[in-house]
C-alpha cells in the first residue's frame, strides 16, 4: 500500500476507508462490519468517520470493528463546527472517544468552519493533543483564505490535512488551493472521490477503464493516488467492491493514461469556489 507523509513525518496509507452513512441500517450492520474489517485484513487501515455521521452512529459501527485491533487502525473523526469551542471540542471529542472505545483518536478534524473563532479551535486541539486524547489534528473544507488565516495562527502549523472534496469532476483546489498546501507539505485527504458512485456512470471515465482493463472507481481511485500528497477514503459497505478499490493502489497510471484521463476532465482554467458535498 502506498503511503503518504504526515507533517509531523508519520506515514499513513494513501487509500484509506470512509463511513458516511455506515451504521445507520441495522439489517447492514453485519455487511458493514465485514467490509472494515476486511479492510484491516488488507491492509487499508485509515479509517475516516465523523461526530455528523448518523449522530455518532458510524462511529459507534467503527469502534465495534476494530475491537481488539486498535493497534492496527489509524482513526480520523471529525468534530461538528458548533462544537469547536474550547471546551465544546473537549466535550465532544470524549463522546466521540466512547463511541468509538478508544483511549486516543489519531487525527482530529474540524469538519468545516463555522462561527468559533479557529484560534480557539486550534487552543482545544492543542489541550487534547497534550492530554493524550488526540494525537495529531487537521482540518477539512477550509479554503485557501481560511487556511492562510489558520497558518498565521498559533498551533496553525500543526494541521496535518485538509480533507476535501476531490475527484475527476471535481478539480477546482488544483487551481490555487492544492499548491498552496503542497508548498507546505500538507496533504489531501480526498473525500467522495468516486463522487458517490455517478463518476461510475460517466461515459468518459467507463470508456477510459474499459480501454485500460480496470473498473471505473478503479480508474478514478488509481488517478488520485498517483498525485503526490493525496489520499483517498472511498465508502463502500460491500466486501466485494472494497477489495476492487483496494487493488487500485497497485494500479500505475502511465503518463498517456493521465494526459488521456486530463483530455477527458478538464483541470480548472481559473480560480473555482471551494466545492463541498
Amino acid at each position: 500500500m502506498k503511503s503518504v507523509l504526515l507533517p509531523c513525518g508519520e506515514a499513513v496509507p494513501a487509500l484509506g476507508m470512509g463511513t458516511w452513512c455506515m451504521g445507520e441500517t441495522l439489517g447492514r450492520r453485519a455487511q458493514e462490519l465485514a467490509t472494515l474489517r476486511r479492510g484491516l485484513d488488507l491492509g487499508c487501515t485509515l479509517v475516516d468517520t465523523a461526530e455528523m455521521y448518523g449522530e455518532g452512529l458510524a462511529e459507534a459501527l467503527v469502534g465495534e470493528a476494530i475491537q481488539g485491533r486498535r493497534d492496527e487502525a489509524f482513526l480520523v473523526t471529525k468534530v461538528y463546527p458548533h462544537n469547536a469551542s474550547f471546551a465544546g471540542a473537549q466535550a465532544a471529542c470524549e463522546r466521540s472517544l466512547r463511541r468509538l472505545k478508544t483511549d486516543r483518536i489519531d487525527l482530529y478534524l474540524l469538519h468545516w468552519r463555522g462561527n468559533v473563532p479557529l484560534a480557539e479551535t486550534l487552543r482545544a486541539f492543542q489541550a487534547l493533543q497534550q492530554a493524550g486524547k488526540i494525537r495529531h489534528y487537521g482540518v477539512s473544507n477550509l479554503d485557501i483564505s481560511d487556511m492562510e488565516e489558520l497558518w498565521s495562527l498559533p498551533g496553525g502549523h500543526g494541521v496535518q490535512t485538509n480533507q476535501l472534496l476531490y475527484n475527476l469532476t471535481r478539480r477546482g483546489i488544483e487551481w490555487d488551493l492544492l499548491p498552496w498546501l503542497h508548498e507546505r507539505h500538507i496533504p489531501v485527504m480526498a473525500y467522495s472521490p468516486i463522487e458517490q458512485s455517478r463518476l461510475l456512470r460517466q461515459p468518459g471515465l467507463t470508456g477510459f477503464a474499459q480501454r485500460h482493463g480496470m473498473r471505473p472507481a478503479q480508474a478514478a481511485l488509481a488517478w488520485l493516488l498517483a498525485r503526490d500528497g493525496v489520499m483517498a477514503i472511498p465508502k463502500t459497505s460491500h466486501p466485494d467492491r472494497l477489495t476492487e478499490n483496494i487493488a487500485a493502489a497497485d494500479m500505475a497510471l502511465s503518463g498517456e493514461q493521465l494526459a488521456e484521463l486530463d483530455a477527458l476532465f478538464r483541470p480548472p482554467s481559473g480560480p473555482i469556489a471551494l466545492e463541498m458535498i
